[in-house]
């Protein structure tokens, strides 16, 4: 049972700390620095250009966007959506999407989940639908620690805390079904529809379906609201349409169950995710810390 199918690839793990050993052991041979070994090392230089490196990885968002705009792009082409817009850097949210319903859902990008920027959103007026969208490009990263992270740590609590209604979180990049990453969807097929060829060509990547998570319709409360009914993936066009463009099986979709309770002078919250009608993942009743 886990909050995401796949893992972390250990293998690529430990290569890249091996990788590391043999960078910071051999730093001094590489480049025209003109400086000794332990003058090199004295210096910062090595320090200063890892994190100048590490900053500019960080920074840039342009492989995140081009990603999603190459599946916007698809679903539009697709007929499973009819429209979609960047929302331009003024605003609190990334994408406006138009649906095929005529309603309207708005995208908030994320990265890995496992970062307070995962709260940082603002769900706008004109959003029917609000759905957030995580792009981890990490290799190394751990999924199941960056989405239970996101979804309980952080968006539960925010979710309540700022009466920040969320529908849907969608996971999902290039890095999907790549060796970094290996996608069980793919890996184990079940049948007509299953295994490779559940890939979908957009651009030049083959893409396995995302992985989809249903939040409910409104925002829990303790008094008025403590546990509100999961909404169906039906209810959130924008999920949907993911769902049969990109041949998603139902019991893959993931709902997940947020109830809120007041436990002496502290504010609750239990998360459970559930999938395939089976309980993933769930939390204790965890307080919520006022920031």
């Amino acid at each position: 049972m886990s909050v995401i199918p796949c893992t972390k690839n250990l293998a690529l793990r430990s290569k890249i700390e091996e990788y590391a050993d043999v960078l910071k052991a051999e730093a001094h041979t590489l480049g025209t620095h003109g400086l000794g070994k332990g003058e090199f090392y004295a210096s910062g230089l090595f320090r200063g250009a890892i994190e100048r490196i590490r900053g500019q990885f960080a920074a840039t968002m342009s492989e995140k966007r081009e990603f999603v705009r190459n599946v916007l792009d698809h679903l539009v082409a697709q007929s499973h959506i009819v429209e979609w817009e960047s929302a331009g850097e003024s605003n609190r949210h990334d994408y406006t999407v138009g649906l095929r319903s005529g309603h309207t859902a708005v995208i908030e990008l994320k990265g890995c989940l496992d970062g307070n920027n995962t709260t940082i959103y603002e769900r706008p007026a004109h959003a029917e639908e609000f759905v957030i969208w995580s792009v981890c490009t990490n290799a190394s990263a751990d999924p199941r620690h960056n989405v239970w992270s996101g979804i309980h740590t952080r968006l539960s609590a925010d979710i309540i805390e700022r009466k920040q209604q969320v529908d849907g979180l969608i996971v999902w990049d290039a890095m999907c079904g790549s060796v970094g990453r290996p996608c069980p969807k793919v890996l184990h097929g079940r049948g007509p529809g299953g295994g490779p060829g559940r890939l979908t060509q957009v651009g030049d990547l083959w893409l396995p379906p995302p992985c989809l998570y249903v939040f409910a319709a409104t925002v829990p409360s303790p008094r008025n609201n403590p546990h509100p009914p999961v909404q169906k993936l039906d209810g959130i066009e924008l999920l949907h349409a993911f769902h049969q463009c990109f041949m998603g099986h139902d019991d893959e979709v993931n709902y997940v169950d947020i109830a809120v309770a007041h436990q002496g002078s502290d504010t609750v919250r239990t998360t459970t995710v559930r999938r395939g009608g089976n309980v993933q993942k769930a939390s204790l009743p965890t307080a919520i810390r006022r920031k």
